[in-house]
């Protein structure tokens, strides 16, 4: 299903998302998806879904969390997953097709779309909803979603020093490059919803009471060791996904080179007998209607 504004807020990342990075992520989706795992369990673990319950998953990408949260719903629940992503959401309803889960997918930005009042019971997202412009107008739109004795509870990151599994490939490869304009603070992202008070003034102000930010922290495995080069394997991902990326891809290519020889060497210091391994931090968040 669809229901794309073009005219919409976040129209930067719903082209992003709909063009080459989308793309990346479908092609990375089953690495991605063993990598942000913990995580996305994390989320489900706070959720506590109930046989039966209606849940709203938001940023749902290829449908990972989405097809957990439908499995302990059960089929006298309702599940729908929801991004702005044309091919990853096309990849979520091939995979829902092939377990046989009990979910529904839709190309829509929960920031605008025109939830049923009370149509929810509980609001989930790992990592989805960093995203937004205007993430206070965003969670009002999808508070009126849900019922009065509804629920949230999603996954965001903290700040980048806290994420190694990211800065460390970075600064491998920043000294290499020309100078970088400094990020803007609270920008739509990965890491606009590191600052706890904000994301409690921003869920607040949306209508959300009885708000938990908890710190979950875990290892992120980047390179996998099932037969290949698990450092090669990290330094791929490192190069095709993620702000270094994005980075590097304007870049000469003998520069491109020098940084690529540097952030595998950044990453053969990190390789375990799991993989490369480096730590992540994130906020499980939680909240009632």
């Amino acid at each position: 299903m669809t229901d794309r504004n073009a005219a919409a807020p976040n129209a930067q990342q719903i082209e992003d998302w709909n063009g080459k990075t989308g793309a990346k992520w479908v092609r990375y989706q089953d690495r991605l998806d063993r990598m942000l795992a913990p995580f996305g369990e994390a989320a489900l673990r706070a959720a506590a879904i109930k046989s039966g319950e209606r849940i709203l998953d938001v940023g749902c990408g290829c449908g990972a969390t989405t097809l957990e949260a439908a499995a302990s719903a059960g089929k006298a629940g309702r599940t729908l997953g929801v991004d702005i992503s044309g091919p990853m959401i096309a990849r979520a309803q091939e995979r829902a097709a092939s377990l046989g889960r009990p979910a529904s997918f839709l190309v829509t930005d929960a920031a605008t779309h025109d939830f049923a009042p009370g149509s929810f019971d509980l609001l989930l997202s790992r990592f989805g909803v960093m995203f937004f412009d205007n993430p206070a107008a965003a969670f009002a739109n999808m508070h009126k979603g849900l019922a009065r004795t509804g629920r949230l509870a999603f996954a965001c990151w903290r700040t980048m020093q806290e994420n190694p599994w990211l800065t460390a490939p970075m600064r491998a490869a920043l000294p290499l490059l020309p100078p970088q304009e400094p990020a803007v603070p609270n920008a739509p992202g990965p890491f606009a919803f590191a600052d706890k008070d904000r994301v409690t003034s921003i869920l607040a102000s949306a209508g959300f009471r009885d708000i938990a930010l908890t710190p979950f922290d875990t290892d992120v495995v980047l390179g996998l060791p099932d037969g290949g080069d698990p450092v090669e394997d990290a330094l791929g991902q490192s190069l095709e996904i993620g702000p270094l990326a994005r980075l590097l891809a304007s870049q000469p290519d003998d520069l491109r080179e020098r940084a690529k020889a540097a952030v595998r060497a950044e990453l053969a210091k990190h390789l375990t007998p799991a993989g490369v391994t480096l730590a992540g931090a994130t906020w499980i968040v939680t909240a009632r209607a």
